[in-house]
């Protein structure tokens, strides 16, 4: 405990705070002796008035040794000896108990057990009555997905392909960019997108240098700045000479966020 080591160590060394202590007060009574002739020498207002400041700052100086060597005392004569008396009567160590089995036992294997099937039927002309196989459950669907939108580009490779979002995607609020972006001399991959809003260029909304071998999350998409509308979203993919060497695009629909419910009043 740290309390104990710093009461022990002010013990261990009084002597020598005492000798500090004493030097101290020494040097302050100097200073106050002084500063009182000049108080009585001078005739002068400000000087006066600087000799009575000297004096009081060794009068404050005198009170807070005096607090420092009573305090050392304290610490030396009473909390150091009560605090050795505690600790000489607390626990110093934990009987430990060895004669003890404390391994839980372990019940005998289960042997000879005959399991009477004669009565246990798996099949049959009912179809209820059969024992089948629970089918694989399907994805869940990434979002809200418009019928009829145009084909995707590009996206039959596997160096640019996209998961999310998925081709005719409605897209209403922040949602993650998922896919893989990967071609041999990979330098970068750019996210995208265009629409009415941006002309007919593509704009670029943010760009890596680490390539995503497989799939995984490359970034997010936060569709609050752009209008509500149709918009061609691209993962480009470009080698070392800054080429275009793959890409995916597929098309989202950008429409505002849904209503929040407002709640009924009790």
């Amino acid at each position: 405990m740290l309390l104990p080591s710093i009461v022990f160590l002010i013990e261990q060394v009084a002597i020598g705070l005492y000798i500090f202590i004493g030097l101290g007060v020494f040097l302050v009574l100097r200073r106050y002796g002084r500063a009182s002739g000049e108080y009585r020498a001078t005739r002068f207002e400000l000087e006066r008035d600087l000799a009575h400041f000297k004096r009081a700052n060794a009068v404050t100086n005198m009170v807070l040794l005096i607090e420092a060597g009573l305090v050392v005392f304290g610490v030396q004569n009473v909390v150091a000896p009560t605090l050795r008396e505690t600790l000489q009567f607390a626990p110093t160590s934990v009987e430990v108990i060895d004669d003890l089995d404390f391994n839980t036992p372990t019940p005998p294997p289960l042997s000879d057990i005959s399991i009477d099937d004669s009565n246990v039927e798996f099949g049959g002309d009912n179809p209820a009555d059969r024992i089948q196989i629970t089918p694989t459950p399907t994805d869940t669907p990434v979002g809200t997905i418009q019928p009829n939108a145009p084909a995707p580009v590009g996206c039959d490779t596997a160096n640019a392909s996209l998961q999310i979002p998925a081709n005719g995607q409605v897209v209403r609020e922040i949602i993650p960019v998922v896919g893989v972006a990967n071609i041999e001399n990979f330098t970068e991959f750019k996210l995208e997108i265009q629409g009415q809003s941006l002309g007919d260029s593509f704009y670029t909304i943010e760009r890596y240098i680490q390539p995503a071998p497989d799939v995984r999350q490359l970034s997010q998409f936060n569709p609050a700045f752009y209008t509500e509308g149709t918009y061609q979203f691209r993962l480009a993919v470009f080698d070392i000479t800054e080429t275009l060497r793959a890409s995916c695009t597929v098309t989202i629909y950008i429409l505002p966020p849904l209503p929040t419910p407002t709640p009924i009043g009790q």
